[in-house]
């Protein structure tokens, strides 16, 4: 799971802080609340989950409770692995 947690928190800091590699963030913290991303930033984190690790990010699963922290976004793509996998 860490791996995903620090794959995640890359593209993160690479595709949306941009240069801001002071700004310290938990990976519990609110990415929404703390303005790193936005509705378009979502977009762009959805897309990235899609093709880094296969998975199908569904309409209803784009929720703040799935993608709003880098430990929800990880717990989630870790679930759907499962699920697929299964």
């Amino acid at each position: 799971m860490s791996d995903i947690r620090q794959t995640i928190r890359q593209y993160i800091d690479d595709n949306f802080l941009l240069g801001a590699r002071d700004t310290a963030y938990a990976d519990t913290d609110s990415l929404l609340d703390l303005h790193i991303l936005d509705s378009t930033g979502v977009l762009e984190l959805i897309l990235f989950l899609e093709e880094t690790w296969g998975v199908k990010v569904e309409d209803a699963e784009m929720v703040p409770e799935n993608l709003d922290s880098v430990a929800a976004i990880a717990d989630f793509v870790q679930r759907k692995r499962a699920t697929a996998a299964a």
